[in-house]
């Protein structure tokens, strides 16, 4: 990385004498010696009848009425009429100066980039995770000569992926690019916005830019890693002060989420301004009282906003979501009946909520155990940056909690999405050193499963459950609140950022749909919205927004245990084993009259019942004296060959009986 792609930042006097990229040409104005505005190009007063819609004009008060029987009616209607408004009176032209003025504010108001000088630059944008899916998010954004990464996350393997601990995104496409790339900027501290930078800065070095916390959480990924010497990548920002990287100028902007230290990105290049919401709600009363920086938005919102990628989680959800100091009043309720211990498990991450069932603990004057070495370093973390205030004299390890009564514990882990390796499952399983439930614990599950991870949280609920312990999970409204915003947010955003092109992002399909319809409904024409899937690359400039290519995405798996990458052909091979078992077949032929000698040994997994192993042995072996019978000399010469043939055979045979196609694996020995 050369000193040139270093971030500049643009102080407030470079800004003001920084070239604007929009030039609005509204009409100018002058004032009449009646102090009226008047529009330069109207020099002579205009009748408005057919233009102003607030002219109640009926055509049949116009005509000649021959009807004399209804003239006297109508003659006493017009006494109850206003007079004109739009007439040749000095009045009457002020009033419909004033509503076309007006007319032309609102669309101004609406559409800020209306009298935009149109320009040939343009910007692509490549999401490489995130579409089509919760999580894994990354996405390219690419000018000619420059490139950066916003965001390289992670997201969880469904069951088929056997040994999959987690998924990151492909990053073929960043290998073709990489010349370009200024640096990777990150809008928040989730793992599906920071989980897949460890894995990444194995091959790649590139700056990270973000706000404090979510650079301290990406460190303790890469104490775990090994990678302590790549800190020296690390640039912190500050929110509200442009930085230059690149041919991009960015500014991150404060956003309330279900994580501290959340942002939105002003990205700025010479095609225009492009808003990323990243994760986002509009909380009004936030735990830390920083509510998001609507403000800023607005004001891009005024200066004109090319393009709006918004966060589509909860387009299905009408009205506003919660605040997350609702969930306090619950915690309030749960805490003051618990007899025994409180568990407590949500995501590692979600600082707040942490902060929040430490806080009603300390008034019922609970001990706080922190179990779940994710919980530890993140809390941990966000003391040490000031994020929150926590006495460490609070804080008891998991080997001292039996000194207590359990009246005066509290238990904050991880596990809430049913981790076969998380603290709150070792716990439900009897497999924890320290904890065990007990029938007086009370657990509660503060967070909500994940899509694909409905299973696993309902597996750990039935273990709790089974130890008799009380458990606080979805029959409490309150215990816990998306961090998404729902649409009348959504709605929010779109009218304070007022943007010419949307792309919804951040979901699933149906997801960014439905997001498509709030945006059509605040303004947006439906022609200047796209439905972006991974790989899809989209060309945005003042005159179109359109998809100019795919590129390669897709998946690596990790093994989470070892911190490595899985080949895709192992995943592949244990997705077969796991739905049609393995055959083994071990032979000896002889040469010379191609029989076999002695019996074949056949060893079989996931295939047929234990009982019928003899049986099923004895029908491999009469296959292969068939086979043998007809097989070609020359085909005993070459071992691999003539393996490839049985494998042929036996899977046909298999299918033809159990519909099945098992792994087969023949060895065979000419002797």
């Amino acid at each position: 990385m050369s000193e040139n792609n270093e971030a500049k930042v643009l102080t407030n006097d470079s800004k003001d004498n920084k070239k604007k990229r929009f030039n609005h040409k509204k009409p100018k104005q002058k004032v009449d010696e009646n102090g009226v505005t008047q529009n330069k190009q109207e020099k002579k007063p205009t009748n408005n009848k057919a233009k102003n819609p607030n002219t109640n004009t009926n055509k049949q008060e116009n005509s000649t009425n021959t009807n004399s029987e209804k003239a006297p009616k109508k003659k006493r209607i017009r006494k109850n009429l206003p007079a004109k408004l739009n007439g040749n009176e000095p009045w009457q032209q002020d009033i419909a100066q004033a509503m076309q003025a007006n007319r032309a504010a609102h669309e101004l108001i609406l559409e800020p980039l209306k009298y935009l000088h149109s320009n040939e630059h343009k910007i692509r944008i490549t999401p490489l995770g995130g579409l089509g899916e919760i999580g894994g998010n990354m996405t390219v954004f690419e000018t000619e000569n420059s490139a950066i990464i916003v965001d390289i996350g992670m997201s969880f393997p469904n069951e088929g992926m056997h040994g999959v601990d987690i998924l990151i995104p492909d990053f073929d496409y960043i290998r073709k690019i990489k010349d370009k790339i200024a640096g990777i900027i990150i809008t928040h501290a989730h793992e599906d916005h920071i989980g897949a930078v460890p894995y990444f800065f194995k091959e790649f070095k590139f700056p990270i830019y973000a706000t404090p916390l979510p650079l301290g959480m990406i460190n303790n990924k890469f104490e775990e890693h090994g990678l302590k010497s790549e800190r020296s990548f690390f640039r912190s920002v500050e929110k509200r002060k442009p930085y230059q990287i690149g041919e991009f100028e960015i500014e991150w902007i404060h956003m309330t989420h279900s994580i501290i230290d959340a942002s939105s990105l002003a990205i700025t290049t010479k095609a225009g301004t492009i808003i990323h919401t990243g994760d986002f709600k509009i909380d009004h009363t936030p735990i830390d009282g920083y509510p998001a920086d609507l403000g800023r938005l607005a004001y891009y919102g005024e200066r004109g906003v090319l393009c709006l990628m918004s966060d589509s989680t909860n387009s299905y959800k009408e009205g506003f979501t919660k605040s997350e100091s609702s969930v306090g009043k619950t915690f309030d309720a749960i805490f003051s009946k618990a007899k025994g211990r409180v568990i407590m498990s949500t995501f590692s991450s979600n600082i707040h909520r942490v902060y929040q069932a430490i806080s009603w603990g300390l008034k019922y004057n609970r001990k706080v155990c922190v179990i779940g070495r994710s919980m530890e370093r993140n809390l941990f973390t966000a003391m040490e940056l000031g994020y929150i205030k926590l006495d460490k004299k609070i804080f008891i390890d998991a080997n001292e909690v039996a000194k207590y009564k359990d009246s005066d514990v509290l238990i904050v882990t991880t596990g809430s999405q049913g981790e076969t390796m998380s603290a709150l499952y070792r716990m439900a399983t009897d497999e924890h050193k320290y904890i065990k439930i007990k029938p007086t614990d009370q657990i509660i599950i503060s967070s909500k499963a994940i899509p694909g991870n409905e299973s696993s949280v309902s597996k750990v609920l039935n273990f709790l459950i089974k130890s008799g312990a009380n458990v606080a999970y979805q029959d409490f409204s309150e215990i816990h609140v998306s961090g998404h915003a729902a649409q009348e947010e959504q709605k929010l955003m779109l009218r304070l950022v007022k943007p010419k092109f949307f792309l919804p992002v951040h979901g699933e399909y149906n997801h960014i749909a439905k997001h498509k319809e709030t945006a059509i409904a605040c303004g947006v024409n439906e022609k200047n919205i796209y439905l972006m899937s991974d790989g899809d690359q989209m060309e945005v400039s003042y005159k179109h927004l359109k998809r100019v290519r795919t590129v390669k995405t897709g998946k690596m798996f990790i093994d989470n245990q070892i911190n490595k990458q899985i080949a895709d052909d192992v995943v592949i091979d244990r997705q077969k084993l796991a739905e049609s078992g393995v055959v083994m077949i071990i032979a000896q032929i002889s040469s010379h009259n191609q029989k076999l000698i002695g019996k074949p040994r056949v060893i079989s997994y996931g295939l047929v019942a234990n009982k019928q192993d003899a049986e099923f042995s004895k029908e491999m072996q009469e296959i292969l004296i068939q086979f043998l019978s007809n097989v070609k000399e020359e085909l005993l010469k070459d071992n691999r060959m003539l393996e490839s043939q049985i494998r042929q055979v036996i899977r046909k045979h298999i299918f033809r009986k159990v519909k099945k196609y098992p792994t087969i694996v023949p060895i065979i020995y000419i002797m």
